[in-house]
């Protein structure tokens, strides 16, 4: 199981940091430019825990040891059932350095975009970015 599944099934999304790479990329999947950086992909993955609900990872491709993931998961946002992929890679270092979601149907992607620009600006307060 890759330590980021782990994480996130055990509740630790504040220890996610700990397991991104100091510049990381992050392409969100309702965002056309990606987001630079361990501090703010961190405030973005907090407000995703809050968004989600009844997230869970279906499965996961990928063996030990390889630097590409992918971590199948379905949640729901209020009454819309989504499914996604988290696409991880992992550098020499062992830390996630490029980080891609993304989710279906539309209706879904639309409800993570209204429902995170709120979270997603709360985050960045809470943890002190803004």
């Amino acid at each position: 199981m890759h330590p980021f599944r782990a994480a996130v099934e055990s509740g630790g999304f504040t220890q996610l940091g700990d397991l991104l790479a100091e510049d990381v990329v992050f392409h969100s999947p309702v965002a056309h430019k990606p987001y630079v950086g361990r501090e703010l992909v961190g405030a973005i993955l907090l407000g995703v825990s809050r968004v989600f609900e009844d997230f869970r990872y279906d499965r996961e491709i990928g063996g030990e040891g390889d630097a590409d993931h992918a971590l199948v998961f379905r949640a729901r946002i209020g009454e819309l059932e989504l499914e996604g992929c988290d696409f991880l890679h992992t550098g020499e270092d062992g830390l996630i350095d490029r980080f891609t979601v993304m989710v279906r149907p539309l209706s879904a992607a639309k409800a993570l975009a209204d429902a995170m620009a709120v979270q997603f600006a709360a985050a960045q307060r809470e943890l002190g970015l803004a």
